[in-house]
């Protein structure tokens, strides 16, 4: 099962380091990231979306290819490469996976403006490491929403706030 993170920041930098981040910890298996997308709000009227997959570029580069496939078996590889890759485009710029953009909008109206949130969609990962991997977004980010246990959504909004919850306590040391 997935689990859904929006993670808030009162600048736009921030948001892009934190994805930056969450890409080397996918790069070292710490997380398993379904879709991670930073969303600004440059001023009170305007969100955008900055995906990390460009759906109509993939969807132009594959339409080309197959596009030019098809346009050699019928001796006409250039007009098989324009016609697939604007069919490729437009079906990449219809198709919207992962996380649903218009959730994604309305969800932002709560950032202030030149503010930013990172929404992250995550099959897997080691809680322990990667709370310890937030550490640098310290007192800059505030959960606004998850999908997580209670427990773990407490234990991130500690991370992000810098307090760290009370260690249990040792058990007592008894003498032989």
């Amino acid at each position: 099962m997935s689990e859904l993170i929006v993670i808030a920041f009162d600048d736009e930098a921030t948001g892009f380091e934190l994805r930056a981040e969450l890409v080397k910890m996918q790069g070292e298996y710490l997380i398993e990231m379904e879709d991670a997308v930073v969303v600004t709000r440059p001023s009170e009227d305007d969100i955008k979306l900055h995906q990390a997959v460009n759906l109509t570029a993939a969807g132009a580069l594959g339409g080309g290819f197959w596009g030019t496939f098809i346009g050699l078996i019928f001796l006409n590889p250039l007009l098989g490469a324009a016609v697939g890759a604007a069919s490729g485009a437009l079906a990449g710029r219809l198709t919207d996976m992962g996380i649903n953009d218009d959730f994604m909008r309305q969800t932002a109206r709560a950032l202030p403006p030149g503010g930013s949130a990172v929404f992250v969609l995550l099959r897997k990962l080691t809680a322990d490491k990667v709370l310890d991997r937030l550490q640098s977004f310290q007192h800059r980010g505030r959960v606004l929403q998850t999908s997580l246990s209670q427990q773990d959504e407490d234990r991130l909004r500690d991370a992000l706030s810098g307090t760290a919850p009370a260690a249990p306590a040792a058990p007592p040391v008894t003498g032989a």
